[in-house]
C-alpha cells in the first residue's frame, strides 16, 4: 500500500513539475517510483498485441489483493503477465471525475508508467464519463451534463490533452488510444447519440490525439464483434460523415456452449469490416468464465488462429484476467490470484 501511495505522489508531483521545468535525470519525471527496481526495456511495437486490460489492479492492490505464478511465487500482475502469461500490451481505461478516484487520470499514469517500465505497450480507452460506459450507460460527465456541442468538444479535448501530455511527460507514448467504449448507439448522450454528433466527436477526439502522439492509432470500439449490424449501423455513419478513425475494435464474450459459432462469426465480421471500411482490427476485449479454462484455452486458441490468417488483425486483450471473483466478475483468467490456461497461446506464440 505504502509503494502505491508513493507512485501517485511521485505522478502527481510530475505533472506539476512538467509546468515549471524541463526533465533532468534527477527529476520525478524520470526517476522511477521507490521500490521500483524494474529496468526499463525497449517497447516491440511491430508483434501481434497479445494483450490485457488491468485496469482494476491498483484499486485490487489497495484492497489487498495479490497474485502469483502457478509455481506459487508472488509477484506483481503486469510482470507475472508479461513473464508468465505472454502479455505484451496492457489496456486502461480512463474516467473523468469518479467518485472513488480509481480510474482517473492520474491513477491511469501510475499504471500507465509502470507498464511502460515492463516495455509493454499501452493502450488508453477514454470512457468520457466518471463510470462504466457500455451499451447500456453512456452518461456524460457530471460537471459536462449541460454542455452544448461546442463546449463538450472542448471539454472532451481538454481531457484528452491532459490524459495524454501526463504520459508524455513521463515519456510515455501510447501505441493506441480508444474513443469511447463498446459505443454501438455513440458516447456521452444524448448529444453524442450516432444518430445526433457522435461523427463530430470522433473526429474531435482523433484531432486532439494527433495534435499530441501524431503516430498513435485511434480506435473506435463496438461490442458484440459477432454481429454485423451493429458495425455498418456505426460505421456506416462515421464514413459518410467523413469522421476520422485508424481501427475498429471489437469486444468478444464467447460462452461455453457457443464459442464456436461465435468466434466463426467474429472471423468472418472482421474480414467484411476491413474490406467494406478500409481499416485493420483490433480484438479490444475478450473473456470466457474463468470456471471454464480448458474451453477459454481452446476458444483463444481458434482466435489467435483465426485472427493472425487475416492478415488484418492487430491484437487481441483480454478483459481484466486478474478480476477476482469476489468482485462479482466472471470473466477473468485468473482461479485465486493464479493465471489458468486461458492465456496460454499467448506465451507459445511469438
Amino acid at each position: 500500500m505504502l509503494l502505491l501511495k508513493m507512485e501517485h505522489f511521485i505522478i502527481l508531483l510530475a505533472a506539476g513539475v512538467m509546468l515549471f521545468s524541463g526533465c533532468t535525470e534527477d527529476s520525478p519525471v524520470t526517476v522511477r517510483p521507490e521500490g521500483d527496481d524494474v529496468p526499463v526495456v525497449e517497447i516491440d511495437r511491430d508483434a501481434f498485441a497479445k494483450g490485457a486490460d488491468v485496469s482494476w489492479i491498483t484499486q485490487l492492490e489497495y484492497e489487498g489483493f495479490t497474485f502469483a505464478n502457478q509455481a506459487g511465487e508472488q509477484k506483481e500482475c503486469m510482470a507475472l503477465l508479461r513473464d508468465d502469461c505472454g502479455v505484451n500490451a496492457i489496456r486502461l481505461r480512463v474516467w473523468v471525475d469518479p467518485e472513488d478516484g480509481w480510474n482517473n487520470i492520474h491513477d491511469v499514469a501510475v499504471k500507465a508508467r509502470r507498464a511502460n517500465n515492463l516495455g509493454l505497450r499501452l493502450m488508453i480507452d477514454f470512457h468520457f464519463s466518471d463510470t462504466w460506459a457500455d451499451p447500456g450507460a453512456q452518461i456524460t460527465p457530471a460537471a459536462w451534463a449541460d454542455m452544448e456541442l461546442p463546449e463538450l468538444k472542448a471539454a472532451m479535448t481538454g481531457h484528452i490533452n491532459e490524459m495524454l501530455n501526463t504520459l508524455k511527460s513521463l515519456d510515455i507514448t501510447p501505441e493506441w488510444v480508444q474513443l469511447g467504449n463498446e459505443t454501438r448507439g455513440g458516447m456521452m448522450y444524448p448529444l453524442g447519440a450516432v444518430d445526433a454528433h457522435f461523427a463530430e466527436l470522433v473526429d474531435a477526439g482523433y484531432e486532439a490525439v494527433k495534435a499530441i502522439f501524431p503516430d498513435t492509432k485511434v480506435i473506435v470500439h463496438l461490442d458484440c464483434g459477432n454481429e454485423l449490424n451493429l458495425y455498418t449501423y456505426v460505421f456506416d455513419d462515421l464514413t459518410a460523415k467523413g469522421a476520422k478513425y485508424d481501427l475498429i475494435g471489437m469486444s468478444l464474450y464467447p460462452e461455453p456452449a457457443n464459442w464456436q459459432e461465435m468466434v466463426t462469426d467474429c472471423l468472418a465480421n472482421v474480414k467484411t469490416v476491413n474490406v467494406k471500411y478500409g481499416k485493420r482490427v483490433v480484438i479490444a476485449e475478450i473473456g470466457m468464465d474463468y470456471r471454464e479454462a480448458d474451453t477459454a484455452d481452446a476458444m483463444m486458441r481458434a482466435m489467435m488462429k483465426g485472427c493472425t490468417e487475416t492478415g488484418v488483425v492487430d491484437g487481441i486483450f483480454w478483459w481484466e484476467p486478474e478480476a477476482p471473483a469476489s468482485k462479482g466478475y466472471l470473466k477473468g483468467c485468473f482461479d485465486e490470484g493464479v493465471p489458468t490456461k486461458a492465456l496460454d497461446i499467448f506465451k507459445e506464440t511469438n
